[in-house]
């Protein structure tokens, strides 16, 4: 449950990132919402000024805020969190920390309290503000120190979106998680609207097996590859009613860049961190490369219903806990070998002979705190993915702002790929042979076995 407890007083207005002391001062900071949920919270729809359609963040939430005359006023901490993997750092309860989302125009105090063991700041990633609010440790600003509160003010030029991450011993806070997005919604609530607004940030992790803290010395190889620091199968679906437009915004905060594909649609590139791209400039794609420290939006419109992969295209960046050293024994003999192995390991089993799919069905015991390489089932059997991997799941019929998942899609009769009775392939044709026309094998119609499917 994410905690909404009163907010206390008003705040004084500050120039400057500014450190909060002082009883008198403190009691004017607005209390810090957290939580503890790991999966998508509902949206959090405007209640004064201009509307808009408010995103929705994968396994993750939107920051609430209060209104202090004509400032919107918002309270990070940043502090260490336990999630389910790993140990990390992050912001009220989470990594990354939850969407900050405001409107163009507004003006924006944002208090951040220190309950790390070292200093930290905030740099506001991609936004035009005040030198002294960027938030660069040392350069702009002083370091906020362990247990100290710091406050930022700016006026938000540039509707967009944006991310938020440290400039403070940056490789080490980043590399533990701390990150979150930053979405500024037009002033003019038609610009550009949707019906579907999703967005999450890209971070990735290197978590040897039986250890819960990331190596944040690491710098290329990593094995848990993450949106919202979840991997599949835990990374929320993205329902969307048919027909919908939809939009999806994706940060990038890991050490390469992602190749994010999306099956069943055509989509167009309409923002960067940069800003709006001009509608008539936008470029179709179905695979949206996203660079180190970027943003990419997407636009779509939801015209094909079922159940739609969308995922990293970097193949080792859709699975888990991947070991960069393993042998590739694809077509050896292992039967001699596993006779003298299982001597001194009666439970070795043989892998990799013949290709890696039967760790996709595969549940043997590992660490508490270790994932499969390849895990999570469909209405077919093992999906065999992992890491940068969930689904778009298009439907008829869903309620507006409908964000439950709607469970298995099922297919129109006659539309699943089926097997023939002969499944044998037929021998190639050889250059210079003559051959007869024969008749195809007979097929075997899905029928009644795929009705509801």
């Amino acid at each position: 449950m994410i905690s909404r407890r009163g907010f206390l007083g008003s705040a004084a207005v500050l120039a400057g990132a500014s450190a909060i002391s002082g009883r008198a001062q403190a009691a004017a900071i607005p209390e810090a919402p957290t939580t503890t949920a790991t999966t998508m919270q509902p949206p959090i729809f405007p209640t004064t000024g201009p509307d808009y359609q408010p995103v929705v963040t994968l396994n993750g939430w939107t920051l609430p805020w209060r209104m202090n005359g004509d400032w919107k006023e918002f309270h990070l901490i940043a502090e260490p969190v336990v999630r389910e993997k790993a140990h990390l750092w992050g912001y009220n309860g989470q990594a990354p920390g939850p969407t900050i989302e405001a409107v163009e125009g507004d003006k924006v105090r944002i208090f951040v309290t220190n309950r790390l063991p070292e200093h930290t700041t905030i740099h506001w990633h991609g936004m035009i503000l005040p030198n002294g609010m960027d938030g660069v440790g040392g350069l702009t600003q002083p370091h906020i120190k362990p247990g100290k509160t710091f406050v930022y003010e700016f006026e938000l030029k540039k509707s967009g979106t944006f991310m938020y991450h440290p400039h403070s011993d940056e490789m080490v806070q980043m590399a533990m998680g701390m990150m979150g997005m930053f979405v500024i919604h037009p002033r003019e609530p038609q610009f550009r609207r949707v019906d579907r607004d999703f967005v999450f940030v890209m971070s990735a992790y290197d978590i040897d097996p039986g250890t819960y803290l990331p190596k944040v010395a690491e710098m290329t190889d990593f094995n848990m590859w993450t949106w919202n620091s979840r991997v599949f199968p835990g990374i929320d679906p993205l329902p969307v009613r048919l027909g919908d437009r939809v939009r999806v915004r994706m940060g990038n905060l890991t050490m390469t860049n992602h190749p994010i594909h999306i099956h069943g649609h055509h989509t167009h590139v309409s923002c960067t961190d940069g800003g709006w791209i001009p509608e008539s400039a936008h470029w179709p794609e179905t695979t949206i490369d996203v660079p180190v420290g970027a943003v990419r939006a997407f636009d779509m419109l939801a015209d094909n219903p079922g159940d739609w992969a969308f995922h990293c295209h970097k193949t080792h960046h859709a699975m888990n806990a991947m070991g960069h050293n393993v042998k590739t024994v694809i077509g050896v003999q292992q039967r001699d070998l596993v006779k003298s192995i299982r001597k001194l390991v009666p439970e070795y089993m043989p892998m990799g002979a013949d290709g890696m799919a039967m760790m996709g069905e595969m549940e043997m015991p590992m660490p508490d705190n270790s994932l499969p390489m390849m895990t999570g089932f469909g209405q077919f059997g093992p999906i065999e993915m992992g890491g940068m991997f969930t689904l778009m799941k298009i439907r008829e019929g869903l309620a507006a702002n409908d964000y439950k998942d709607p469970g298995h899609y099922k297919h129109p009769q006659g539309t699943v790929a089926y097997e023939v009775a002969n499944s044998a392939a037929p021998a190639p044709q050889r250059s210079g042979a003559v051959s007869q026309p024969k008749a195809g094998p007979k097929a075997v119609r899905p029928g009644n076995a795929h009705k509801g499917h």
